[in-house]
């Protein structure tokens, strides 16, 4: 989530600038007016950072890292109509490209590379960072809102298909074609979510009191959630839990609604007719006679948990993500506050969810691996001749990305340099908590 345009930073005394999950929501990502900083969630206790690069490349507004790999995509303030792409360990960088205008969001998963401007997207084959295709001239989209599926088999996007309504455009990204248009709401769009497996979309409107969830790529609203009865929200993010049974949605108000995906079970038919029965089956006769705006009111699902956002992250942006933490399921959320909440979700009762963790994202931690990158801006720069005729030191691996470079590019690295078949260095995404 980029802050620089959020309106929550004004009075803001740290130097936060982007805050994001990864596609499997186990690290987080956080640009700062200095640099960036990766952490590491896979524990109860604290969240882990585990690599910090500051003062190299400064006043970072998106940075999104690729699962739990070396390889980031990085925007900075101070050139935002340039990607580039890097291998954090190794202090290299793999590309760089410039745009037209300013980039909004950057979206990846294992197959593409996505990048969002606010008339265009362009979408890169990530094994070798070309740009196999552009969705020109679509609707004005200042804020940069996509979403891109994780799944191998299904990487579809979705984007607004309209400035003036809740549209929702479908985009194959593997076979680059357009798939569907969802009408999702009456009102402009203001968050979309697809589940870990690309078979469903999460959607809000700027009114933010409605959440619906569709079937993709048929398009067949499935639930449909009300997070408060007249009190229009703005919607800042939406998330799937890893099994798709849950459904969170944070705003700018004071709590965090977490909805439960159940398919309704038809009940077996009961033998003693009470008065409750009696007047159940009266309510939903009388339904069936109402407006259908006025059905889909009393039709609408409550939320199954809520999370009390804490006073000190009151009045801030925050994005959150539900992901199971040694087999339990937790709401994670990072806040412009400069803090990462951690929250237990009862999967049986729901309820107001118990907050279990609060770290600080503020400030690195001390000997924390810092991969600086040393001569970086120079180097990337120039040619490698010219680099190696200024004496410039290069280690091997900055060398052999700097040749790569110059002899591709106009069509990116090769596959051998990103080593995607590589495990350790893009590790599988497993979608199914353990039992």
């Amino acid at each position: 989530m980029n802050l620089v345009n959020g309106g929550s930073m004004s009075n803001e005394s740290n130097d936060i600038l982007f805050v994001n999950f990864n596609q499997d929501c186990t690290s987080l990502a956080v640009g700062t007016k200095t640099g960036y900083r990766l952490y590491t969630i896979n524990s109860l206790e604290k969240l882990q950072e585990t690599f910090s690069c500051e003062r190299e490349i400064e006043d970072i507004c998106i940075v999104e890292r690729l699962f739990s790999s070396s390889l980031i995509a990085i925007v900075s303030i101070a050139n935002p109509r340039k990607l580039r792409v890097y291998h954090f360990k190794k202090g290299t960088e793999i590309c760089n490209y410039c745009y037209s205008n300013t980039v909004l969001s950057v979206r990846l998963n294992r197959n593409r590379l996505v990048v969002c401007l606010e008339e265009r997207i362009d979408i890169h084959n990530i094994s070798d960072m070309k740009v196999i295709h552009t969705i020109r001239d679509i609707p004005s989209n200042p804020k940069g809102l996509c979403a891109l599926s994780v799944d191998n088999e299904k990487s579809y996007l979705a984007y607004p298909g309209s400035s003036q309504v809740g549209e929702v455009q479908i985009f194959d990204t593997i076979n680059l074609r357009p798939i569907t248009m969802i009408p999702a709401h009456d009102s402009p769009l203001s968050a979309i979510a697809f589940d870990w497996h690309g078979s469903k979309l999460a959607t809000a409107s700027e009114k933010g009191t409605v959440i619906r969830v569709f079937s993709v790529p048929q398009g067949k609203r499935l639930f449909e959630f009300r997070r408060g009865i007249k009190r229009n929200a703005t919607i800042y993010s939406l998330s799937f839990s890893p099994d798709a049974l849950f459904l969170s949605a944070s705003s700018n108000l004071e709590t965090i609604h977490i909805f439960r995906l159940d398919i309704p079970r038809e009940r077996p038919q009961e033998d003693n007719q009470s008065w409750m029965s009696y007047f159940n089956k009266a309510v939903q006769s009388a339904v069936t006679y109402l407006p259908t705006q006025a059905s889909e009111v009393l039709t609408q699902d409550r939320a199954f948990a809520t999370v009390n956002v804490p006073n000190s992250a009151l009045n801030h942006r925050n994005i959150c993500a539900l992901n199971y933490i040694q087999k339990n399921l937790r709401l994670l959320m990072a806040s412009a506050d400069g803090y990462f909440y951690m929250f237990e979700v009862n999967v049986n009762e729901g309820g107001i969810c118990k907050l279990l963790t609060q770290s600080s994202i503020h400030v690195p931690s001390p000997n924390i691996f810092n991969n600086s990158l040393e001569n970086h801006s120079l180097i990337n720069e120039c040619s490698y001749a010219q680099a190696t005729s200024k004496n410039i030191k290069i280690d091997p691996d900055a060398n052999e990305a700097i040749i790569n470079n110059e002899l591709a590019s106009e069509i990116g690295m090769s596959n051998k340099f990103l080593k995607l078949s590589d495990t350790a260095e893009f590790p599988p995404m497993v979608t199914n908590r353990s039992n």
